[in-house]
């Protein structure tokens, strides 16, 4: 399907002038600095590079992928906020999202003041294709969101490709979750889909939470107008360091280490809460989370809080669930004694 990416942009945005800042002005990395009113003291007294060039160079090294297609946000979620800035007017657009998912989808469109339609998933937590497509042809349908793998189902979305091929509109996978799924990334599809937004981060499988640097890939078009509408300077000098520390071989080789010993604990953990009578269900999962179904999902978190075993209650979410996070080994441990503990 042909899209014209131009008539999806907000006009006010398409016309904006972005804010030019001292280092968009001059890109020079030696001299002597006096444009940008910083304080000549101190090791953290210089602005850092708005547009994170040596970190996009280095992911354009390792996935092949031209770094016009890459942006860098200040978390995944301010990849998605931005989403909503770029293409979606004000009381006027929508976006869609399939239930149960991510709630950030749903607080960025209240907080932009967009309709979001929420369709429910099929009882295998897929998405119902009948239910959907009456809506693909809806011209103020302008994002459809799918988190794949999903949270908190854990499991990949199927027929996304179906979407793509019927939505003229912009389709926004989020893959937090995709390092761990033996399912192939959509971000190397941006080139045969131009509406297509694929959102990443360090904060799962890269074991940076704290660093907050989310990640998107698309066309050269729409990273245009994310650089356009962005804050001059959203991810510090010292994330940009330490996500170039990360990206090295040696740390790449240990973060798939550890992504093999959370895979491991997560199969011994299935096993193990499958022996448990009061967990009724586990789902499948390609992330790095479990999510169970037990008798009663409010008496058995809160009586795991009062043995200091901190799990997620998404009871509110899915009846009577609980979505797990693979923990160390040790912790692991302590989660099975204690669920054994409430089971006596």
């Amino acid at each position: 399907m042909k899209v014209d990416i131009q008539k999806l942009i907000r006009k006010n945005i398409l016309n904006l002038e972005p804010y030019s800042s001292a280092r968009d002005e001059f890109k020079g990395e030696n001299g002597i600095f006096l444009d940008a009113n910083e304080n000549p003291f101190g090791e953290l007294n210089r602005y850092p590079d708005p547009y994170q060039s040596k970190v996009k160079q280095k992911l354009s090294e390792i996935n092949q992928i031209s770094t016009e297609n890459i942006f860098l946000g200040n978390g995944s979620d301010e990849v998605i906020d931005l989403a909503f800035r770029i293409f979606c007017e004000p009381k006027k657009d929508k976006v869609l999202t399939f239930s149960p998912t991510y709630g950030m989808y749903k607080v960025s469109a209240n907080i932009n003041d967009v309709e979001l339609i929420n369709l429910d998933l099929n009882d295998d937590f897929q998405i119902n294709l009948e239910t959907l497509k009456p809506y693909l042809k809806d011209e103020n349908l302008k994002i459809i969101f799918i988190c794949s793998p999903n949270n908190p189902t854990g499991n990949s979305i199927k027929n996304i490709k179906y979407i793509l091929e019927n939505f003229n509109g912009i389709v926004f996978i989020d893959e937090a979750y995709i390092d761990f799924s033996p399912e192939e990334s959509f971000r190397n599809q941006i080139k045969n889909y131009p509406n297509l937004i694929v959102s990443q981060t360090f904060s799962k499988a890269w074991a940076m939470a704290s660093v907050r640097v989310g990640t998107a890939y698309a066309s050269e078009e729409i990273i245009k107008f994310y650089n356009k509408v962005k804050p001059p300077y959203n991810i510090s000098q010292l994330n940009q360091d330490t996500i170039l520390n990360t990206l090295s071989n040696e740390k790449i080789n240990q973060v798939s280490e550890n992504i093999k010993i959370i895979q491991k604990e997560k199969k011994n953990l299935i096993e193990s809460l499958k022996k448990i009578n009061l967990v009724k269900k586990t789902f499948p999962s390609d992330t790095n989370f479990i999510l169970i179904e037990v008798e009663n999902a409010d008496s058995v978190y809160q009586k795991l809080v009062n043995k200091n075993v901190i799990i997620r209650n998404r009871n509110s979410v899915i009846k009577n669930c609980l979505r797990i996070t693979i923990g160390s080994p040790e912790e692991n441990e302590k989660l099975i004694q204690a669920l054994q503990n409430i089971n006596n």
